[in-house]
Formats: structure tokens, C-alpha cells, sequence
């Protein structure tokens, strides 16, 4: 028979940024690539202010360019970063981007093209929640005291309806056992287990995929690891 886990959804709310993302490093990069010139002398308080002010001092559409140049290097081709220049103006590509594993970037580039621009670009938001996760099996879900986002994702489709996004998105891997889409899906995540039955849950993913939990309280259901997962442990 499945265990059935009590699951437990607490502190749900919207976040316009994800923590340590942009730091002093990156803004000082940043800069770099804005051509702002000597970052030395700037104090760590103010280089916040420099970057979004040299950022707003470029149109809109270059600003894109650059930021997004900064951030995918290494990922996007010049072509594929001139028309995402355009397209980020007015789309949220941190959830319209065919490509999964880049939706976090795409929402770190987006929050602070539309902080630099006050607003001129599509709002970003995040959602930051709690998990709670009771049963007396809770160690047999466990890798290394922490569940994957595999898992969590399957328990948490349970509490959704039948045609939220992931159920209609993932069907297959939700049930199966590979779903390699689960960690670009969750963005940041914490599990701090509280007792041998008991663990807490902190995520950090696009509203896109689980605005559908806001209103859900309480329910029970099955879950299960990949494959993969379990034969690491």
C-alpha cells in the first residue's frame, strides 16, 4: 500500500525578487558590461544605485540587450539575445520560454530590468511558501534529509486541481519515474526536517506553475522519488 503524507501549505505569498541573486559582485560585473568605467571606488551601499541608474540610462531595448548579455553569455547566441531584447519588453519569459532551466534567469534579468525602469517592464513575480510534510514513513522519502523536487512536485500536484498547469504540463513524469524538468521547476529550496516524522519545506518557484496552491490549506497524498534518486542513496 502507498503512504499517504500529510501535506500542509503555510506562509504562501508573492515575491517581486530572489534572494541571493543579485549581490555586490554581480552588480560590479554589471557595470562592467554597462561600460560605466572605474567600480573601484564605488561603496557597497551605493552599487545598487549605480548599476539600476547606468542600466536606466541605456533605451529600454539596449538595456535588455546588455543585462540579458550579462546573464547568458555563455547560453544565447547574439541573434537569439537581440530578439529576446524585444520580446522580455513586453513578455514574461520566465514562464513563456520554451526552455525550462532557463526561467530563473530570465526572472532575475526581468526583476531588475523592471526595478532600473520603474515599472516599464512586465512585473515579476515569484511565489515563497511552506511545506509541511507529516508521516510516520517520512525517512523512507527522505535522500540525505532532504526530498527531491521530484517528489515534492508530485505531492504538491495532489493538492491542485486536475488542470492546473503541472498537471497538465507533466503528466507523464508525474507519474512515471524521471522527471529531470523537477529542479529547473522549483527554483531555490530548503527542507529542514523537524522530527522523525515532521519536515519543512521552503520553496522559492514561478507563480506560473503553483498560484493554484494560495488557497489550499491542508490534504493528504502519495509521492515517490525518481529512480535516479533512490539509487544515490
Amino acid at each position: 500500500m502507498d503512504t499517504l503524507y500529510k501535506v500542509e501549505i503555510q506562509n504562501f505569498e508573492t515575491i517581486l525578487k530572489l534572494p541571493n541573486y543579485w549581490d555586490k559582485q554581480k552588480y560590479k560585473e554589471l557595470l562592467e558590461v554597462l561600460e560605466y568605467g572605474d567600480t573601484a571606488e564605488i561603496p557597497d551601499a551605493e552599487l545598487k544605485d549605480m548599476c539600476y541608474m547606468a542600466i536606466a540610462d541605456n533605451e529600454p531595448g539596449e538595456a535588455a540587450k546588455l543585462v540579458l548579455g550579462y546573464v547568458f553569455h555563455d547560453r544565447l547566441n547574439s541573434g537569439q539575445i537581440d530578439n529576446l531584447s524585444n520580446e522580455i519588453q513586453e513578455e514574461k519569459m520566465w514562464e513563456e520560454y520554451a526552455e525550462i532551466g532557463y526561467h530563473e534567469d530570465f526572472f532575475n534579468t526581468g526583476q531588475i530590468l523592471y526595478e532600473a525602469f520603474n515599472g516599464k517592464f512586465p512585473l515579476p513575480e515569484a511565489v515563497e511558501f511552506e511545506v509541511k510534510i507529516t508521516s510516520d514513513k517520512l525517512q523512507d522519502l527522505l535522500v540525505d534529509d532532504k526530498i527531491s523536487e521530484a517528489a515534492l512536485i508530485r505531492l504538491l500536484a495532489h493538492g491542485m486541481p486536475e488542470n492546473t498547469l503541472i498537471n497538465r504540463l507533466f503528466t507523464e513524469q508525474l507519474s512515471s519515474e524521471s522527471f529531470v524538468e523537477a529542479e529547473n521547476i522549483i527554483w531555490q529550496m530548503k527542507t529542514e526536517v523537524q522530527s522523525d516524522n515532521s519536515a519543512l519545506v521552503t520553496v522559492i518557484s514561478s507563480k506560473y506553475f503553483f498560484q493554484d496552491l494560495k488557497y489550499v490549506e491542508s490534504f493528504e497524498a502519495t509521492t515517490h522519488n525518481d529512480e535516479e534518486v533512490e539509487e544515490e542513496d
